[in-house]
């Protein structure tokens, strides 16, 4: 982790969930309050006039692109974990830190919840937070040695199928080195932010963040080994579609981003480089995030931290 450098110029850029009243609500409270403290406001030009904000605050519209956020301290979003993603494609291109205020359901990339809005503020205010990387891949799609398709992911990389009646059959490799061959609904390539979303529900192990390594998760593989698999942040994960198949398949990129993939396509997935970097208001460890946002049973638990222990 690494301090914020400080900027006599401050901007954030701010992203919401427009389609949420309480996340109109939050951006009005925030961009008031930062405007007051003389941070000056970057919108998108597509949620501006949806976000309802006093036409007496000061601030600058801007268009959904890779520059997004270029000068800026901060990209503080309002949502839930598909907004925060959202958030993370503007930040990433000019390494600007990702601030998540949590308005979904668990909101496990967010740093801060919408009920305690008025204490982000004032951290955001005071420049009160440190910076953390997170591992991302990046993906190639080639078909006979030729790039078709590249692009990106902060969680995952998912191979699936585009038809429900219709299994995959795919190839794959570890640092071009066969490993199994399987049918099913297809693969999950995930790092380790990623473990706790698609990964997670598909059967794969939750990997503390600050750990290097990239994850593979078979999707209802049949198949005598299709384990989740832990492999290091330098390999190249390969997921080859065998030409002979009837099913059509489709690459996800964190859910959000889809490519059609045709008949013998090569998916690559290795470490992606710039990371993600999210800001943190909070020192407190994963577990304790773990427990929190999945409701973990933690009662009769004593221990040095237990304060009736």
């Amino acid at each position: 982790m690494s301090e914020p450098q400080a900027s006599d110029d401050r901007t954030v850029l701010l992203v919401a969930h427009t389609g949420r009243k309480a996340a109109r609500e939050a951006a009005q409270l925030l961009c008031s309050e930062l405007a007051d403290a003389g941070v000056a406001l970057r919108l998108l030009d597509t949620e501006a006039a949806e976000l309802g904000l006093d036409p007496a605050v000061p601030m600058e519209c801007v268009p959904a692109s890779a520059d997004a956020a270029a000068g800026c301290e901060l990209v503080v979003v309002l949502g839930g974990d598909g907004t925060i993603l959202r958030g993370a494609e503007l930040s990433r291109p000019t390494r600007t830190p990702l601030l998540g205020v949590n308005l979904g359901h668990v909101g496990f990339l967010a740093e801060a919840e919408s009920d305690d809005l008025a204490t982000t503020v004032r951290q955001v205010v005071h420049r009160q937070w440190t910076v953390e990387e997170r591992l991302t891949v990046d993906i190639r799609v080639l078909s006979d040695g030729e790039l078709l398709h590249g692009c990106w992911a902060l969680n995952e990389a998912s191979v699936e199928k585009a038809a429900r009646q219709r299994m995959l059959e795919v190839l794959v490799e570890v640092d071009d080195r066969p490993l199994s061959r399987w049918s099913g609904d297809g693969v999950v390539c995930a790092t380790p932010t990623g473990s706790t979303a698609y990964a997670f529900s598909a059967g794969g192990p939750v990997v503390w963040p600050d750990l290097a390594a990239l994850l593979l998760v078979p999707l209802s593989a049949h198949a005598l080994f299709a384990r989740p698999l832990v492999v290091s942040p330098t390999s190249v994960v390969a997921v080859t579609l065998l030409r002979n198949q009837r099913g059509k398949a489709v690459l996800w990129c964190d859910g959000r981003r889809t490519y059609d993939l045709p008949p013998g396509a090569r998916i690559e997935v290795r470490r992606g480089d710039p990371p993600v970097l999210l800001a943190r208001l909070h020192q407190a460890p994963f577990t304790d995030r773990l427990v929190r946002k999945f409701g973990l049973p933690t009662a009769g638990w004593r221990g040095i931290h237990d304060p009736d222990a």
